[in-house]
């Protein structure tokens, strides 16, 4: 059973992050917790959606949320087939964001958060907006960052772009397996090199464990010579039809960069393909 946090604030933004969820784990038995954070109120409730009884505090501070809540359950129900292998928890809370997501990471064992994402706007444009950003830096739980423009395709081809300079444990990189598992995906190692220099010792080591790793399913590494990581990656998901980016927040070289870079007409990928952050 897996326990699936999905923040949301009742945008079509935060809607489609969550269709994306229900066909991204269509496959899997879910816990689906659907958390909304307002900062204006002093309390704290929780509650199942499908439990008759309700409590009795202050309505007139959680009605508004409460209510939201449960037409955003009722709008799941309306649209997708009746799955009995999920089940949806609604959260109201009135923490900061990143502590009430952390508190609930805990509380339920979530084993991903899955958040919608439209970028900024302003003059220091970056890919992903804020909350989602702090969200994959300040929360150690595997992400799922899904764009404004991603709309859900079965993941078949997915792309992990990595420098090699980390080992990866293998518990951390069981999502992946899970993924080509259940989607008979295949992976897309991407490296990216500057000036085309060759692996150092600990990087081939590194490459070669991820070969081992991955032996028993599509697998492929790609190398390319770019200066900009951020063109290269856009390059390799038109190449290869992407359908999913999946990177470890420790690489912060390429974490920093491919995430995080400041918008650029070009650069599509972080506005139609999903994220899959790993911690």
């Amino acid at each position: 059973m897996k326990n699936i946090l999905i923040p949301i604030d009742f945008s079509e933004n935060a809607w489609n992050a969550i269709q994306y969820a229900l066909h991204f784990f269509g496959k899997s038995s879910c816990n689906f917790y659907l958390l909304h954070v307002n900062t204006s109120s002093k309390l704290v409730t929780q509650e199942n959606h499908f439990s008759q009884n309700e409590t009795p505090v202050s309505e007139t501070l959680t009605k508004p949320a409460k209510k939201l809540l449960q037409e955003t359950v009722k709008r799941i129900h309306d649209n997708f087939p009746k799955n009995q292998n999920h089940k949806f928890f609604t959260i109201s809370d009135t923490n900061y964001i990143i502590d009430s997501i952390r508190e609930q990471v805990v509380l339920n064992k979530i084993n991903f958060i899955v958040m919608g994402t439209k970028g900024t706007s302003g003059l220091k444009k970056i890919a992903i907006g804020s909350n989602a950003g702090n969200v994959i830096t300040k929360v150690k739980c595997a992400t799922l960052v899904v764009p404004e423009n991603a709309k859900y395709t079965e993941p078949k081809t997915i792309a992990f772009p990595t420098d090699f300079s980390i080992f990866y444990h293998p518990q951390t990189l069981q999502p992946i397996l899970d993924i080509l598992e259940v989607n008979k995906a295949a992976v897309n190692v991407l490296h990216v090199n500057k000036n085309g220099l060759e692996l150092n010792e600990d990087q081939q080591r590194n490459k070669e464990y991820l070969t081992d790793y991955f032996t028993n399913y599509k697998h492929s590494f790609n190398f390319v010579v770019n200066k900009h990581i951020e063109n290269a990656v856009q390059q390799f998901v038109d190449d290869k039809d992407i359908h999913l980016i999946t990177m470890l927040a420790k690489n912060l070289n390429y974490f920093q960069r491919i995430l995080f870079h400041p918008a650029v007409s070009e650069i599509s990928y972080y506005k139609n393909v999903p994220f899959l952050v790993l911690h």
